[in-house]
């Protein structure tokens, strides 16, 4: 498949955050070992107006990869118990990026079942957390380049509007109503139940 090339992260944050949706995710580790997942849920975080974004309030060393350029992985560990990978988006010096939520298994599924300890493949990447465990994502990925040979994303055709919901995002108590969640409406690789509404029934002004 084609990669996608450095100007395909160039979009407004809740742009990728939909464009991101049935393209796939590639990790190559320094073994030699591929993995590969279709990426079916994503949410938006901006560093200004959202609350429950890292950046709200300014760069720390924690979160500067998310003021980098666009198209680098910013991953952090949360709850204490896993990592989460973001895709940086917005200009150099705005701080934005797109959380991976859940992807559908592609390659490497025998790895991903080694790591995450189950043969149902619907839970191997239907998270955020259960995703990066299962393709080896981690701290040394923070700030790494989707141009480069470690990581990258593959291009698909885009989704019709109508196989793409929207949802408030999960998980957060603040800016909590903002629909910044979009899916791949029907898909059991999901992280939960589908909610929400199609693409189609909000096309003016996206992520309003």
């Amino acid at each position: 498949m084609k990669r996608l090339d450095a100007e395909f992260y160039q979009a407004p944050t809740l742009v990728l955050a939909e464009r991101l949706l049935g393209k796939i995710f590639v990790h190559r580790e320094a073994s030699g070992r591929v993995m590969r997942g279709r990426i079916v849920e994503t949410e938006a975080y901006l560093g200004e107006g959202d609350e429950a974004c890292h950046a709200s309030c300014g760069m720390t060393e924690r979160n500067r990869a998310m003021f980098g350029p666009p198209g680098h992985l910013y991953i952090y560990f949360a709850y204490g118990c896993h990592y989460l990978a973001n895709i940086v988006s917005e200009p150099e010096g705005v701080a934005g990026a797109v959380l991976l939520r859940a992807m559908e298994p592609v390659e490497g599924i025998e790895w991903m079942r080694e790591r995450r300890r189950t043969t149902d493949e619907r839970a191997l990447l239907s998270g955020p957390g259960k995703l990066t465990q299962a393709l080896g994502l981690g701290p040394a990925h923070y700030g790494e380049s989707l141009s480069g040979d470690v990581c990258w994303l593959e291009d698909a055709p885009d989704l019709p509007p109508e196989l793409i919901g929207a949802s408030p995002r999960i998980g957060i108590s603040r800016s909590a109503a903002l629909p910044w969640r979009r899916f791949v409406t029907g898909s059991p690789h999901m992280s939960k139940t589908q909610t929400g509404t199609p693409s189609k029934k909000r096309k003016k002004g996206i992520g309003k």
